[in-house]
């Protein structure tokens, strides 16, 4: 199983972007679904996350800015960014927590790097 990320890049404070990531390989199922960051000397941080129905949460710091959905056809999550601002700035991690050979489990992509500039 293997999760491809993409969508990263510069954009300027105030822009938007929309990082997309596929899930392929041989798997039963999804669960949850979502998007972790990490910035330079900070831990990572959960942003957002969609449930298997379609429940959503996100990190406070970007409430009414970011929307991740899922189109669980192509087993695709994707997080529309607006409004960024260079706090974001930060390598963005998707995930999925999904059945592969019958065992649950945690898989991550590789990362795509957002930087937004003031």
């Amino acid at each position: 199983v293997q999760l491809q990320a993409s969508g990263g890049g510069l954009v300027q404070a105030g822009g938007s972007l929309r990082l997309s990531c596929a899930a392929s390989g041989r798997f039963i199922s999804t669960r949850a679904m979502g998007w972790y960051r990490q910035a330079p000397g900070k831990q990572r941080e959960l942003v957002a996350v969609m449930g298997s129905g379609d429940s959503t949460d996100y990190v406070d710091s970007v409430k009414g800015r970011f929307t991740i959905s899922r189109d669980n056809a192509k087993s695709t999550v994707l997080l529309q960014m607006n409004s960024l601002k260079p706090e974001d700035t930060a390598v963005y991690y998707c995930y999925a927590n999904l059945n592969a050979r019958g065992y649950w489990g945690n898989y991550w992509g590789q990362g795509t790097l957002v930087t937004v500039s003031s």
